[in-house]
């Protein structure tokens, strides 16, 4: 039995490896090619320090204090030289991924679906053999190729991959070039290229409570996340406020509503931000952030959406008076031509 190890690397490159119970990470990661950086395999030198964000693992036990304390050991830290997996993994590594001779992995595929949700959104899916062998996590991002040009997007995957496929929520930007191409020339069987894994705004495990915010086509990350969690479950509540500026803007209310059946802890709401809206809620995310859903602090906290979004919600986590245990977040912004 092997386990898979995602390895995520200083500058936002991840790179999947199997290893199996009895070999360290690093003997796993330098068969398959990356080296992570060790002056030592004795857990003596404390070179090959990791933080192991997710999964069971044996630490090993020939190491010394000077190299990997006991603190550092409860805090998550390991010494790849000497930690074998037990379970699939999320490794840390403070290091670069060209430091570690390894580089982005690319992949060839064709569009599988194009439709537009709104006059605001559009779902892509593109399909093939190769993306068979893709794995990310859920969270992560691509760097998606604009068919008939040098240029790339990046865009958050919004499903997980399935039969090799998988699929993206596109903000339709006017003038944008990935918009223009999806909306006026893409059909089924276009050929699209991409490259990743990247990012470092991806699930971790869950221990607490957590509350997710989503602005406009920011809501594609957590789609994923959600799928993920619909396969595992979680003991603890999750909590989505889905945020957009006009009441068009508001795509995939279906789909939620089928994850808040599939698991029982998933609840969520959406508002519109546009005062003449029609829709029950509105105003913006912060609005609608009650106090139960920071949970006094003991709560890890997703967010992805438009910089002045992220901007006014850490503004107002502050003036709460409330430090949450975690809170990771993602800025993104349109790309016109």
């Amino acid at each position: 039995m092997t386990h898979h190890i995602a390895l995520t690397f200083e500058d936002g490159v991840t790179r999947f490896i199997d290893a199996s119970p009895d070999e360290t990470v690093a003997d796993a990661a330098y068969r398959q090619g990356i080296n992570i950086p060790l002056d030592c395999r004795d857990g003596a030198c404390g070179t090959c320090k990791c933080f192991a964000e997710a999964g069971r693992y044996d630490l090993g036990q020939d190491y010394i204090d000077d190299a990997l304390s006991a603190e550092e050991a409860e805090q998550g830290y390991v010494l790849t030289c000497q930690m074998r997996a037990a379970s699939d993994c999320v490794v840390r590594v403070p290091a670069s991924s060209a430091l570690c001779k390894t580089q982005q992995a690319s992949f060839d595929a064709a569009i599988s679906a194009v439709r537009q949700l709104s006059d605001s959104t559009i779902s892509l899916s593109i399909k093939g053999e190769s993306l068979g062998r893709l794995a990310f996590l859920p969270g992560q991002y691509v760097n998606l190729r604009v068919p008939g040009s040098e240029q790339s997007r990046a865009y958050s995957f919004s499903s997980l991959q399935k039969d090799g496929e998988v699929s993206f929520l596109i903000r339709n930007v006017p003038g944008g070039l990935m918009s223009s191409f999806l909306t006026g020339l893409a059909k089924a069987g276009d050929s699209m290229s991409m490259v990743g894994p990247l990012g470092s705004f991806y699930l971790r495990d869950i221990r607490r409570p957590l509350l997710l915010l989503a602005g406009g086509t920011g809501l594609a990350p957590f789609t994923a996340m959600l799928e993920k969690v619909a396969e595992q479950g979680s003991e603890h509540p999750l909590h989505l406020i889905y945020g957009v500026t006009n009441d068009f803007d508001l795509v995939e209310l279906d789909r939620l509503e089928a994850f808040a059946a599939r698991i029982p802890t998933f609840s969520f709401s959406a508002c519109v931000a546009n005062p003449e809206s029609g829709y029950p809620h509105k105003g913006y995310v912060t609005q609608h952030i009650e106090p139960r859903h920071l949970n006094g602090g003991d709560v890890d906290i997703y967010l992805c959406g438009p910089p002045p979004m992220v901007e006014a919600v850490s503004r107002f986590i502050r003036e709460q008076g409330v430090q949450p245990a975690n809170f990771y977040y993602e800025k993104f912004a349109a790309s016109a031509a």
